[in-house]
C-alpha cells in the first residue's frame, strides 16, 4: 500500500544548465557537462603520484568483480585520468562512510564515489568540475499517453505518480507538478511495481536505477521513460564530482585538466556505454 501526501505550493522552477548530449549509433544519449566555452590549459609540471579513494559497494560505479578486483565506472574513469597525467596512481577501497575524514587525514588525495558537493562538504574539500549527474526522470507503461511527450503540470493534473515517500523525487514532483495525485511508497522498488502492475499512471525517480528496471526482469518490459531529463540541483544535487582537500587547488586543477581530454578524446565516452550500455539521459 502506499500513503498519500498533499501537495506543496508550486515553486517556482530554475533553470538548470543542461548537458550537451552526443546520440550514439545504437540510440544512446551520452552526456557532456562541460562548457564548450571554457577550455583548460595543461599545468605546467608532473602531477606525481595520486592516491584515489573509493567504496567498493556501488555498481556499476564502484564493486568487486568476479575474482575479487575492484572495478567500476569511477574506477576506470581515475585511471583514464591518471593516464592523461601520466601521473602514478593508486585507487584504495575503503567504506562510503569513511572516505571524508580518510581525505581530511591525508590518507588519500582525492575522493571520487559520489561524495556530494554540499555548502558542508565544501568547509572542507574543493571538487571539480561535474562529469556526471544522475538526473529524476518519469517511467510510463508502453502504450501510455504521457509517453509521448515531456510531462507538464498540464499533463499531470489528475494522474497518479508514484514516488518514494521522502525522498527528493517525492519533493520535486509536489513542488512543481502540484495538480497531480501523489501515490508514495516506502521504497523504489514498490513504486516500480505500482507502475507496472497499473495502480499508478506514471512513476518518477532516479533515471539510472530506472534504466536497469527498465531492462530486467522485475519490469516484465511493461515500461519506459517518457520524454524528460530533470537535473535541477536543489533537489538532485549538484552532480557527481571529484573531492579533493581544500589547500590542494593545484590537485583539483590538474583534474579538471584530464576531464576535458577524456571527454576531448572519446575515452569518457567508451567508459559510459560500458558501464550504463541503455544510457538514461
Amino acid at each position: 500500500g502506499f500513503c498519500l501526501s498533499v501537495p506543496q505550493q508550486a515553486k517556482a522552477q530554475t533553470a538548470e544548465p543542461q548537458p550537451i548530449t552526443r546520440e550514439t549509433a545504437n540510440g544512446v544519449i551520452v552526456p557532456n557537462f562541460r562548457d564548450p566555452r571554457r577550455r583548460l590549459e595543461r599545468p605546467t609540471g608532473t602531477a606525481g603520484t595520486i592516491r584515489f579513494l573509493t567504496s567498493g559497494d556501488f555498481p556499476p560505479f564502484n564493486f568487486l568483480d568476479s575474482r575479487g578486483q575492484l572495478t567500476g565506472f569511477h574506477v576506470d574513469l581515475a585511471r583514464a585520468l591518471c593516464e592523461v597525467l601520466k601521473a602514478n596512481c593508486t585507487i584504495q577501497m575503503r567504506p562510503f562512510d569513511e572516505l571524508t575524514s580518510a581525505l581530511q587525514e591525508r590518507r588519500g588525495d582525492a575522493v571520487i564515489a559520489g561524495l556530494a558537493a554540499t555548502a558542508r562538504s565544501r568547509e572542507w574539500f574543493t571538487f571539480t568540475e561535474k562529469f556526471l549527474a544522475l538526473p529524476g526522470r518519469f517511467l510510463v507503461r508502453h502504450q501510455e499517453a504521457l509517453g509521448t511527450a515531456t510531462p507538464t503540470p498540464e499533463r499531470l493534473r489528475g494522474r497518479w505518480v508514484a514516488v518514494v515517500d521522502r525522498s527528493a523525487h517525492a519533493a520535486f514532483v509536489m513542488d512543481l507538478f502540484p495538480e497531480a495525485r501523489i501515490a508514495a511508497y516506502p521504497d523504489e522498488t514498490a513504486a516500480r511495481d505500482a507502475l507496472r502492475d497499473g495502480t499508478v499512471d506514471a512513476m518518477f525517480g532516479d533515471a539510472l536505477s530506472g534504466s536497469f528496471w527498465i531492462n530486467g526482469t522485475a519490469s516484465n518490459s511493461c515500461c519506459t521513460f517518457a520524454p524528460g531529463v530533470f537535473l535541477e540541483q536543489r533537489y538532485f544535487g549538484e552532480g557527481l564530482r571529484i573531492a579533493v582537500n581544500k589547500d590542494n587547488q593545484r590537485l583539483r586543477t590538474l583534474l579538471d585538466y584530464a576531464l576535458q581530454v577524456v571527454q576531448d578524446n572519446g575515452k569518457y565516452e567508451e567508459l559510459f556505454l560500458r558501464y550504463f550500455p541503455r544510457g538514461f539521459f
